[in-house]
């Protein structure tokens, strides 16, 4: 871990000193000191001034920009440089230069602007990032490796074309395995010779939004559209361990980024780090999800946050100002959930180009006599009076939600039932729910050891890949919780229809099955009708999107449909499996029907908030060694009131002792260590 090399916190961010002249860069480490900025990430966006031709690298700009800022106290996150192929390259290399799903060739400019089956790109991209190790391999300012920067999008050359038959050959073997997967007798669509096959874009089986005609074509190209980017990160990876073994290398993930199946990539990162932007109406849930994802990537290891901004966006559709307290109190947030680091984008405004409008610790004014400024000084003054309290804490939890990228793919490309269904807001949904409550949940893939939770949530587990239900039926047997929701167990890994009836694997373990899903209008609803009290639940409920058609198989009916032709029918079952019960979840409910249900499951595993709490009020709990340490965080405008019941508690920030009733400042945080 990083926190070994640093007595505290790490606080800084991006900086490109490279934009301006040396005096801005003398008066910027004086700033830095004032704020108590102690590591900076550089060389992001450099490789052209790195190598200014085919053969030549000048590193000599860069020897003094990490020798100064090593000299001043600041030590460095160093990017390999190869988020943007220099201009000569695109000119002399044009292999390098992404087609997009239209098959139109693009020319130099942007960024996120190079194939990444590219020979070329490859090929200096890992150059570049051996020579920096060799260079650098001894240097003591440089603590973290950070490779590329915010990998994304897509390509469509021939190179990748070529890439996606030989990614194929090595997934299905032979014709007839990739033929079957495929269900190519369907539109007659049947392959004989691997050559036949081309990407999966606006030119072949997609129209519109990336919709398609065969699923398991275009799930295969996101597929291998995901790997390519690893494959290009892992050359950089390995070409820097190579060098020096113990380094410390990750790349800025972007939390719920769709192409990228970031389960994958994590384990191939030595550390997590991710971008965090909220907009100002972002749900503070969805942020808190967000860092949940991050922190499970890895098991629950904590994770760097790499970028946010210190006060506006510059790429949102109104980039409004982060309000007085509130870059404090998002920053606490990101802390609470599992960040070990807290570092912006940017140190200082771009003076040109489209991130001049983005926030920055240093404004175009140029002096530290800003808003801004100020409470960037005061949130590195407090980070140095934690020093290393809460490096390393870990969070537990005994609430897991099933995340997966493949699912995600899936469910979306799917040529119907609704083109309403959204897979990431249906999981926040639920995740949102135990937010509001205060129970502490984590963010898990397929892979994760189940055992480790009472309560597993599977929101629209449409697809469910090779051992999944088995893994499943083992955790409910064993005396876990299991919840799932409608237009699940459908297909498999190929998206293959599992035959036999809906919900597939799963109808076993649920002790259902659905015979039809009609989809609603997204202004119809459906009633939830409750049988008998259910804890807090009771009465009718509104429902929608999707309403699955159920019979019981053995399975409790607790609630039915109110309405339409299948008023009477079950709407939310109970299924007792071995030790455990599988619930499933037919419609899509509205919050206070899922708010009552997870009180209830909750309420049965002995599953208790860490602290009952105002609306708009978070609590998060991070551990080690036997210490708690609650986090309190009031997203209000307004102060408010929090019981601690029999908490005694000191407040790290303040260093105060509370207990009883507590007041919160309106954006106010509290860093509480349990006695």
């Amino acid at each position: 871990m990083i926190s070994s090399k640093l007595p505290k916190m790490f606080y800084g961010g991006d900086y490109n000193p490279e934009q301006y002249d040396h005096a801005t860069h003398v008066e910027d480490l004086r700033m830095f000191k004032l704020a108590g900025i102690d590591m900076a990430t550089i060389n992001v966006f450099a490789w052209a001034l790195n190598q200014p031709d085919e053969d030549t690298y000048n590193f000599e700009r860069l020897d003094q920009l990490i020798d100064s800022l090593y000299d001043s106290g600041v030590y460095i996150c160093l990017g390999t440089s190869t988020a943007a192929h220099p201009a000569w390259m695109a000119t002399k290399y044009p292999d390098v230069l992404r087609v997009d799903t239209n098959g139109q060739k693009r020319k130099f400019g942007g960024r996120h602007n190079s194939c990444p089956n590219s020979p070329t790109y490859r090929k200096y991209s890992e150059r570049m990032a051996l020579k920096l190790a060799e260079r650098y391999k001894d240097h003591p300012a440089i603590l973290v490796w950070h490779v590329s920067n915010e990998y994304g999008g897509d390509c469509y050359c021939d190179n990748c074309a070529a890439g996606f038959r030989v990614w194929l050959k090595e997934q299905y073997g032979t014709m007839d395995n990739l033929n079957r997967a495929w269900n190519t007798n369907f539109w007659g669509h049947t392959f004989y010779d691997w050559e036949e096959i081309v990407p999966a874009s606006n030119l072949s089986e997609h129209w519109g939004n990336n919709s398609s005609t065969f699923q398991g074509i275009s799930l295969d190209y996101a597929r291998f559209n995901s790997d390519g980017m690893l494959d290009c990160y892992r050359l950089e990876y390995d070409a820097i361990k190579s060098v020096i073994p113990e380094s410390l290398i990750t790349t800025n993930m972007m939390g719920f980024y769709k192409p990228l199946d970031y389960f994958k990539w994590a384990k191939y990162m030595d550390i997590i780090s991710w971008d965090s932007y909220p907009g100002l109406d972002t749900p503070i849930s969805f942020t808190a999800m967000a860092h949940d994802l991050m922190r499970g990537l890895k098991g629950g290891q904590p994770f760097m946050l790499m970028e946010q901004t210190p006060s506006q966006q510059n790429w949102q559709a109104y980039n409004s100002l982060k309000r007085p307290g509130v870059m404090r109190l998002w920053s606490y947030q990101a802390i609470a959930h599992g960040a070990d680091t807290v570092l912006f984008f940017q140190m200082r405004r771009s003076a040109g180009a489209c991130e001049k409008y983005h926030g920055a610790v240093i404004e175009h004014v140029g002096h530290e006599n800003t808003r801004v400024f100020r409470e960037v000084a005061e949130l590195g003054r407090e980070l140095q009076l934690l020093g290393d309290t809460t490096l390393d804490t870990v969070t537990e939890s005994k609430v897991g939600i099933l995340f997966d990228w493949d699912n995600w793919w899936a469910a979306e490309k799917s040529s119907g039932p609704t083109i309403a269904l959204n897979y990431v807001d249906q999981v926040h949904k639920y995740y949102a729910a135990l937010f509001r409550r205060n129970i502490s949940t984590d963010i898990i893939s397929i892979d994760s050891d189940f055992s480790k939770y009472d309560i597993v949530i599977a929101p629209v587990l449409y697809m469910v890949k090779t051992g999944v239900a088995k893994k499943l039926e083992d955790f409910v047997q064993a005396g876990g919780t299991f919840l799932t929701t409608f237009f699940s167990g459908i297909v498999n890994e190929t998206d293959m229809v599992t035959l036999g009836g809906y919900p597939g694997e799963l109808r076993k373990m649920l002790g259902i099955w659905v015979e039809e899903v009609d989809a609603l209008y997204p202004d119809k609803y459906n009633k939830i009708v409750m049988k008998n009290t259910l804890g807090d639940l009771q009465g009718e409920y509104n429902c929608g999107l999707l309403c699955d058609l159920l019979h019981s198989e053995g399975a409790e009916v607790l609630a039915e449909y109110g309405e339409d032709f299948y008023q009477g029918m079950p709407v939310l079952t109970r299924n007792k499996f071995g030790k455990g019960e599988a619930w499933y979840v037919a419609s899509d409910p509205d919050d206070k029907f899922i708010d009552g249900l997870l009180k209830s499951i909750c309420d049965a595993k002995g599953i208790e908030p860490l602290l009952e709490t105002p609306t708009g009020v978070e609590v998060s709990r991070r551990s080690k060694d036997g210490q708690d340490f609650l986090f309190i965080m009031n997203h209000n405008a307004t102060e408010q009131a929090v019981e601690l019941g029999q908490l005694q508690v000191r407040d790290l920030l303040t260093e105060t002792d509370l207990t009883g009733s507590v007041q919160i400042a309106g954006q106010g945080v509290q860093i509480l260590k349990m006695k």
